[in-house]
């Protein structure tokens, strides 16, 4: 009885940790302008958004085949991880830390002081 329901609250568990990855992924990737991808010399848009829509309907049809939400799991980590990072620096996102809203590509701006 408490085996079982462990078990249940796991796979719920699981469900939603795959489910919600899979849904940040897809969205992150389908917002990115198709171009960056070729800047960022990473497969297409068109790819990403298939693997990673395919991983979502796979979560949200079929939880009970875990090795297929797995191989789901390691290509929307691959996303988030290595493709997604490239898109940032190459569209002006990445790379940039601190600093305040009035720096500019030379630095801070002082105001002609």
């Amino acid at each position: 009885m408490l085996m079982d329901r462990f078990d249940s609250t796991l796979n719920l568990l699981m469900f939603l940790v795959f489910t919600g990855f899979a849904v940040a992924s897809f969205v992150i990737a389908a917002l990115v302008r198709e171009d960056a991808y070729r800047a960022a010399d990473k497969q297409t848009k068109k790819f990403w958004l298939i693997l990673l829509g395919v991983n979502l309907a796979l979560n949200l049809l079929l939880p009970g085949l875990l090795f297929l939400l797995i191989a789901g799991l390691i290509a929307a980590i691959v996303f988030m991880v290595d493709v997604r990072p490239a898109l940032k620096q190459v569209m002006g996102g990445g790379g940039r830390r601190g600093g305040s809203s009035s720096d500019g590509p030379y630095g801070p701006y002082n105001g002609g002081r």
